[in-house]
């Protein structure tokens, strides 16, 4: 079931009405009923996966809590691993380490081809798989009590609202609320409403308006050239950006309305200075998880300079994998790795020279950086976003040509309008980004919609109706995409 369709439209004020006739103690069930229903729409038996992975770790976690000495928990922990990461690597990874399998042993000539399982990705499974990992390491390193209650626990791995693209909550934070009895309160549920409609607008109106440019391009990119290369790059970064916030921000507001809170995932990622800070924005749920559960444990930055680099680098080589079984994915992961390392050789020289010329709290330079790095991080979303590794090199060595020359801007325009999109689309999605970044900047002062309470009425209600009127006129209803997480 997508949040962007009519389906959920009706389902989710079910949900609610019904959560809130129940009493406490039998709401666990309705919300675990109505999550494997959601989850169901999409596959049937793919359910199965989510119950394996909550009864193996359900187990794991009771027999870990019974165990004082970690070296007998230890053996729990690794069902726990050996379970999860199983079925995760079945289905997103083994063709991928098949094909690349053959393609070795054809270097050296030998004919041996691995089978291939032509296997439907789950969906979010890789997001409900650390989600449920995470609790079953807390679990061993006695930052969290084992979960006695199966029905809760299970609800912990399948609340559907952040089910198939997260945020990934930590069992510490999530699992109390299932036992806290919530009224229903209408300040609480219109501020879940009021984040549910902005992320509606990013993902409808702007993500999905940016997506016809982007698929466009992108599936066919020996067609074009130059400027049409650069305007589908940089439209996929607040394409990606926009879905995957908006995704959060309906997740986040429908866990709300329930008196359910999930984490920040994105906090203004694209104002960032330095790519340290934008993984502090981008994705939290996924960063922090990454830096608690493989960072950390690694090491951190707590050994020797080269075995920092070669932590944060791993790191961010798996972040890329788990996002998918491509060397694009990998190659991706890297470039973000190796970004970082830079960042941390260069600091000191970069700190002196700052000292010596004194331009480090300048208005100009702040943009600078955040240039920057929005232009590395652009790079990067090349990788991300190609079909194949041939794809995203023929984008690099062809979108920085005859970008001045007229002619070429001309031919820009009879190539957008192969796509079904004039000028006019163009700077229309460009307002609308505008408008995006305008709400992020004013959202650095505090709550926007906290703020807008404080507006007279009329005011308002014209931001309102300015958010639904467009998700009724401006949204590509022609098309209904998929979050682009749901692939992960």
């Amino acid at each position: 079931m997508l949040f962007n369709s009519l389906q959920y439209i009706v389902f989710f004020p079910i949900v609610v009405a019904i959560f809130f006739s129940l009493p406490q103690k039998k709401r666990w069930i309705l919300l675990l009923i109505a999550s494997y229903y959601f989850y169901m729409c999409w596959r049937v038996d793919y359910i199965l996966l989510i119950i394996i992975s909550t009864l193996v770790d359900y187990y794991a976690g009771i027999k870990m809590s019974k165990e004082k000495e970690r070296k007998k928990r230890k053996p729990w922990l690794l069902l726990s691993i050996i379970v999860n990461l199983g079925i995760l690597f079945g289905f997103k990874y083994f063709n991928f380490l098949g094909e690349n399998i053959n393609i070795l042993f054809d270097q050296f000539n030998i004919f041996y081809n691995v089978q291939f399982f032509d296997l439907l990705l789950p969906v979010g499974i890789s997001f409900y798989t650390f989600q449920t990992l995470s609790y079953t390491i807390d679990v061993y390193n006695g930052k969290t009590p084992a979960q006695k209650h199966l029905g809760i626990f299970a609800v912990y791995v399948s609340f559907f609202p952040q089910l198939v693209a997260g945020p990934i909550e930590r069992s510490k934070r999530l699992l109390p609320q299932f036992f806290k009895e919530h009224e229903f309160s209408y300040k609480r549920a219109r501020s879940g409403l009021q984040q549910m409609m902005w992320g509606f607008f990013k993902k409808v109106v702007i993500a999905d308006r940016l997506a016809i440019v982007v698929d466009g391009v992108y599936n066919n990119v020996e067609s074009y050239s130059g400027l049409v290369l650069i305007i589908a790059t940089i439209f996929f970064a607040f394409q990606i950006y926009c879905d995957f916030s908006g995704y959060s921000d309906i997740a986040i507001g429908s866990a709300r309305v329930m008196g359910f809170e999930l984490m920040d995932n994105f906090k203004r990622p694209y104002f960032s200075k330095s790519i340290a800070e934008f993984w502090r924005r981008w994705h939290i749920s996924l960063s922090t998880w990454f830096r608690d559960y493989l960072y950390i444990p690694l090491g951190g930055n707590r050994v020797v300079k080269w075995r920092w680099y070669y932590n944060l680098f791993v790191t961010f080589l798996i972040s890329g994998l788990w996002h998918g079984a491509a060397w694009t994915f990998i190659t991706w992961g890297a470039l973000h790795g190796t970004y970082l390392i830079i960042e941390i050789l260069l600091k000191k020289p970069k700190n002196y020279i700052l000292k010596k010329i004194k331009i480090e709290h300048t208005f100009f330079y702040k943009i600078w950086r955040v240039a920057i790095t929005f232009f590395l991080v652009v790079f990067a979303w090349i990788f991300f976003r190609a079909n194949s590794m041939s794809d995203a090199i023929y984008i690099i060595n062809h979108m920085f040509i005859d970008v001045s020359d007229y002619n070429n801007f001309t031919a820009m325009q009879i190539k957008f309008r192969g796509l079904g999109v004039g000028f006019k689309d163009i700077i229309l999605s460009i307002l609308l980004i505008l408008v995006m970044e305008t709400y992020n900047l004013y959202e650095r002062n505090g709550d926007v919609w906290e703020k807008l309470q404080n507006k007279p009425k009329w005011v308002r209600w014209c931001v309102y109706y300015f958010i639904i009127i467009s998700i009724l006129f401006l949204s590509p209803f022609t098309r209904i995409d998929n979050f682009i997480y749901f692939q992960f």
